[in-house]
């Protein structure tokens, strides 16, 4: 045997000695009571991090969406709700800006960091499910879903959902085993923060309370404080909401039936259809990649060959209750099932428009119900595997994201809504009004694709105004517009551009009318080159009583 037969032998037996070390420390760490929530917290922070830089070079072409300058702009004024939804992601949002500067980076990291947050909590509620060898799979399991990613760039309510959305069902599986009335406390409270997030989060305590009447142990729960005192306490903390939504007429209930109700049920079908279609491909990732970790092993080669069912283990139930406890897996499967199947036969029913981000929030629990199943065999050495997975994944979504960040804006040259340049029109505009009437710009009048990207692009961060929209956000009036002034903005290029105008000549009589354009230009490649209708309303004097003129 030569030396060049010998030493790749001997590579090859080194490397997977290291392998086997750290396939050993991985599994030892995540197994350890102390050492296993640093890992999962350190796990989270990178993984936060790594998907801050790696957003930051894939949106580099982009201004921030549309939904993250509305949450910036909720965020300037602290309010019981905002017209379309309750008001805890603008809160969040506004304490963030608070502490980190207005600027595009910053969007991103709070994506990220309520992500990390959500994978913690992921971990906290795993561990009343299964052991902790599996629920670190599962938190690394759910940072390969694509909405733990690169679908998570932009911080609204739905992905807020993320954090409370877990932190609900980790407090109901809490009171269901302690059946205290201050586990009912804090299932209460965790009810209540999940409802001031978006009430879509009903699909979610519906699905609780169904798992509750069907677990076997149900007569245990329901004759205990634990459910009563919970729907006391969620009440109680939603008070203050309720009565806003009361002096409001209702005001977010009508935008959600005014967007989302259809006539048509062949496009509530069609929608339906491409909801589950959108959110089992994203699913299929983690669980590819998942299945992949557990047979890459060294029983895979033979034994899989020989054995498909190898990666199911033959315990007997006193072996698979040390790994999963069986009565609260049960609670995991049923809630799963339930916003699984539940919202895509509500929409077919009551012919609600069903939008794919909806299923942000509704399937952070599969992981952790498929790897609940008993029969599944978890070796030490598919931790390492399946993290090894995602830092690959990471590390080469990272390396690649800047050429990516190009080559899209070099196919799709004409995409508005991703390329217009909104933040060189809030800069020029705050200028301009800097110019002629050195004081603050206070208040921007257009539609919210325009409006609030003037709001988080402009130093002087101007209150959005929604002209004739019913479900106002509250942040300003239009007494208030006409008494500080305001620059109303009107997009060439949109199909509501008749409407703006006649509300424009209505409402900006004294205006200083401009035409505006903007354009991109990243790495050689031009954006749209977009034309805006500005228009200047210095501040006056407004007469109270005088309603707005419709267009």
């Amino acid at each position: 045997m030569t030396a060049v037969q010998v030493l790749p032998a001997t590579a090859r037996a080194r490397t997977s000695a290291i392998v086997r070390r750290i396939a050993a420390w991985l599994a030892a760490a995540a197994s350890d009571r102390k050492a296993g929530l640093w890992l999962v917290i350190g796990f989270a922070l990178a993984h936060a991090v790594l998907w801050t830089f790696i957003l930051i070079n894939l949106k580099a072409a982009q201004d921030v969406h549309m939904d993250v300058a509305e949450g910036f702009a909720w965020g300037q004024k602290f309010q019981l709700g905002y017209g379309k939804h309750p008001p805890l992601s603008g809160w969040i949002a506004g304490l963030w800006f608070r502490i980190f500067p207005v600027a595009d980076w910053a969007t991103y990291a709070l994506a990220m960091a309520t992500l990390g947050c959500g994978l913690v909590i992921a971990w906290l509620i795993s561990l009343r499910v299964v052991d902790r060898r599996r629920a670190f799979f599962v938190v690394v399991m759910l940072a390969l879903y694509p909405i733990f990613n690169f679908k998570g760039y932009k911080y609204n309510p739905d992905l807020l959902q993320l954090v409370t959305l877990p932190l609900l069902v980790l407090a109901y599986l809490h009171a269901f085993e302690k059946r205290s009335a201050r586990a009912g406390l804090w299932l209460g409270l965790a009810g209540a923060l999940a409802l001031m997030t978006k009430y879509w989060v009903l699909t979610m305590i519906g699905a609780i309370g169904i798992a509750a009447l069907l677990h076997p142990d149900r007569l245990l729960f329901l004759r205990s404080p634990a459910p009563w005192v919970a729907i006391v306490t969620l009440v109680v903390a939603m008070m203050p909401h309720l009565l806003w939504l009361k002096d409001t007429d209702f005001v977010a209930v009508t935008y959600a039936g005014d967007v989302y109700g259809l006539s048509s049920r062949t496009q509530s079908l069609q929608l339906v259809l491409g909801y589950i279609g959108h959110n089992l491909a994203l699913l299929a990732v983690p669980v590819v990649l998942a299945a992949v970790a557990l047979a890459w092993a060294p029983l895979s080669r033979v034994s899989l060959a020989r054995r498909p069912l190898a990666l199911s283990a033959r315990t007997g139930p006193a072996g698979a209750d040390r790994s999963v406890n069986r009565s609260q897996a049960l609670n995991i499967w049923i809630i799963q099932i339930v916003v699984a199947i539940g919202p895509p036969l509500g929409g077919l029913i009551f012919s609600v428009y069903m939008k794919t981000d909806w299923g942000i929030s509704l399937f952070f629990l599969t992981p952790l119900a498929l790897v609940a199943l008993p029969r599944l065999r978890m070796q030490r050495i598919a931790l390492f595997h399946i993290t090894a997975i995602w830092l690959v994944v990471t590390l080469a979504a990272l390396a690649a994201s800047p050429t990516i960040a190009v080559r899209e804006m070099a196919d799709n040259p004409n995409g508005a809504s991703s390329y217009g340049a909104r933040s060189q029109l809030a800069r020029e505009l705050t200028q301009a009004w800097h110019a002629r009437f050195q004081t603050r710009w206070a208040v921007v009048a257009g539609t919210t694709e325009i409006g609030e990207p003037m709001t988080f692009y402009s130093p002087d961060h101007p209150a959005p105004y929604t002209p004739g929209e019913l479900w106002s956000s509250g942040l300003t009036s239009l007494e208030e517009a006409k008494r500080l002034g305001f620059i109303g903005i009107c997009d060439t290029s949109d199909g509501r551009l008749p409407v703006c105008e006649a509300w424009m000549a209505a409402n900006a009589v004294n205006a200083e009318p401009l035409t505006i354009t903007t354009q991109r230009f990243f790495h050689g490649h031009p954006g749209p080159a977009i034309s805006w209708k500005v228009y200047i309303t210095p501040p006056g004097k407004f007469r109270p009583g005088i309603p707005e003129t419709p267009p």
